[in-house]
C-alpha cells in the first residue's frame, strides 16, 4: 500500500491545469460501444478509474489506439458480449463503480448486459435501483445471482418509454440515455440529472447521429435511431479538480493560477468558495487565487450561520464538500456542512480533528466547522485516505499543517487525480510518494 509523506507549511506558487473530467470520461468512454465506427476522445484523464474502464473495453473486444496519454481512438467492431459473464469481468468491475455504465450501451446494441455489485468509494450505500428500474421500463428483463452479486439483463429489443426517475442520478441518467438512443420509439426521462457531464454525453451522442432534445434540462427526450456513427469528442476540465485547487490555494496562503478551468461549466462552485471568503479573479478561462492570509466565512442575510450543502445540478456537487469542510477549518467564522447524499462521507473528519481542527460531527450527514482564522494551525499526523475526495481533502490539510504528515492508501487518490504529487510538487509542495 503506497503512501504520501507530506511536509506542510509551504506557500505554493505557479500555474496548474486541471485534468479532463473523471465523471464525464467514464460515461463517454462507455458510449463508444454504441457504434462499430471509430470514436476519438481527447483530454482523457490518466487516472486509475478511467484506465481500468478502458482496459475493460479492450478485454471486451474494443480496439484501443492510445495516441498519447490523453487521446484514444476506440473501435467497437469486434465486441464479445460473452466476456461480461467471465470471472475476469466480475473481478475487475468489483473495483470500479463506473463499470455499471457499460450496461446501457451493451443492452442497446447487443441486448445483454451484466451489472456487478458496485465497487469504488466506501462512502455509503450506492443503489442500483435507478438503473435496473429504468432498464425494465425500456423492456429489459433481469435475473439476479446472489452468490456472485450481479444482475444479468437481457432483451430482444429495447422500446421507448416514459421514465420518471426517483432520484436525479448522474450515472442512472447516463446509462438510460445510452440505452434509449438505439431503442425503438421515443423515450422521455423526467427528473433527469443535468450536470455538465450529462450535457457533454448528449452532445457526443447527437454528433454520432442520436436524436436527443432537452439537453441541460431535467426532461430529456430521446428519439431512437437504428445506428450511430463515429465521432470526435473533447472532455471538459474536471470541475472537482478546479474546486480542489481553489481550496488548496486558500489553505496554504498561496497565489495560484488555474489555467483553462472551464469557467462556463463550473456552476455555483466559485460562489461557494467565495462564501468562505476566498478571493477569486477571473481572466478568460483562467482563475487566479491571490495569496490571502485570512478569509472570512459569510453569514446569511439575517446573520444566521452559513450552511453549505450538496444538491443536484445546478446545485453544488457532493464531491466538493470534503474539500470545503477542510478549507473552512482555517477561515474566520463558522459554517454548517450538510452532506445529504452519502451517509459515510463525513467520517474522515476525525482525522482533521486530530490535526487540531474544531469540528462538531452532528450526525452522519452534518458537521459544524468552527474556523479559528489560523490561530491554531493544523499539525501533521498519520492518516489513511478513505475515498477519492476525502483523500485529497486530507492532502490539502497536510500541505497547510505544521510538520510531517503520512497519508496512507493513496491508491484512492490516484483513482481520481492524475500524478497529483508531481503536479503539486511543481508548485513548491513537499510531497514524496513512498
Amino acid at each position: 500500500m503506497a503512501s504520501f509523506e507530506v511536509i506542510g507549511g509551504n506557500k505554493l506558487k505557479g500555474n496548474i491545469t486541471p485534468q479532463g473530467a473523471k465523471n464525464e470520461a467514464l460515461q463517454v468512454v462507455s458510449a463508444v460501444l454504441l457504434t462499430d465506427e471509430e470514436v476519438t476522445i481527447h483530454n482523457i484523464p490518466d487516472i486509475t478509474d478511467v484506465n481500468l474502464q478502458i482496459e475493460l473495453l479492450n478485454e471486451l473486444g474494443v480496439s484501443v489506439e492510445r495516441i498519447n496519454r490523453h487521446t484514444c481512438i476506440f473501435k467497437a467492431d469486434n465486441v464479445d458480449p460473452g466476456y461480461l459473464s467471465s470471472p475476469s469481468f466480475q473481478r475487475k468491475t468489483g473495483r470500479l463503480r463506473g463499470s455499471v455504465m457499460l450496461a446501457g450501451p451493451m443492452l442497446a446494441r447487443f441486448h445483454t448486459a451484466y451489472i456487478p455489485k458496485p465497487g469504488g468509494d466506501k462512502i455509503g450505500r450506492r443503489r442500483l435501483d435507478t438503473h435496473i428500474i429504468g432498464f425494465k421500463k425500456l423492456g429489459a428483463e433481469f435475473d439476479y445471482f446472489s452468490s456472485e452479486s450481479f444482475f444479468h439483463l437481457h432483451t430482444p429489443q429495447l422500446k421507448g418509454a416514459y421514465i420518471l426517475l426517483e432520484e436525479p442520478s448522474v450515472t442512472g441518467t447516463a446509462n438510460l440515455l445510452m440505452a434509449a438512443v438505439l431503442a425503438e420509439g421515443i423515450t422521455t426521462i423526467y427528473n433527469a440529472a443535468c450536470e455538465p457531464y450529462i450535457q457533454q454525453l448528449c452532445k457526443m451522442l447527437n454528433q454520432m447521429g442520436a436524436k436527443i432534445s432537452g439537453v441541460g434540462s431535467n426532461m430529456i427526450i430521446i428519439e431512437g435511431v437504428k445506428k450511430l456513427k463515429g465521432t470526435s469528442h473533447t472532455i471538459l476540465p474536471d470541475m472537482i479538480e478546479v474546486g480542489s485547487f481553489i481550496g488548496l490555494a486558500a489553505m496554504t496562503q498561496s497565489g495560484i493560477v488555474i489555467k483553462n478551468a472551464g469557467v462556463a461549466h463550473l456552476g455555483v462552485i466559485p460562489e461557494r468558495f467565495q462564501q468562505l471568503g476566498i478571493q477569486l479573479q477571473f481572466s478568460g478561462d483562467d482563475i487566479h487565487i491571490p495569496e490571502q492570509e485570512i478569509y472570512e466565512i459569510e453569514t446569511f442575510l439575517d446573520s444566521s450561520m452559513l450552511t453549505i450543502y450538496d444538491h443536484p445540478w445546478p446545485g453544488l456537487t457532493p464531491d466538493l464538500l470534503s474539500i470545503i469542510l477542510v478549507v473552512a477549518t482555517q477561515a474566520r467564522g463558522s459554517v454548517l456542512v450538510h452532506q445529504k447524499m452519502f451517509e459515510s462521507r463525513l467520517f474522515f473528519v476525525d482525522k482533521v480533528i486530530e490535526m487540531g481542527a474544531h469540528i462538531v460531527l452532528c450526525d452522519p450527514h452534518r458537521a459544524v466547522v468552527v474556523g479559528l482564522a489560523r490561530q491554531l494551525p493544523l499539525r501533521g499526523i498519520t492518516m489513511s485516505s478513505p475515498d477519492i475526495r476525502a483523500g485529497v481533502a486530507l492532502l490539502i490539510a497536510a500541505l497547510s499543517a505544521n510538520g510531517k504528515s503520512i497519508i496512507q492508501n493513496i491508491e484512492q487518490i490516484d483513482r481520481g487525480y492524475q500524478n497529483i504529487d508531481e503536479r503539486l510538487s511543481a508548485l513548491g509542495a513537499e510531497i514524496t510518494r513512498k
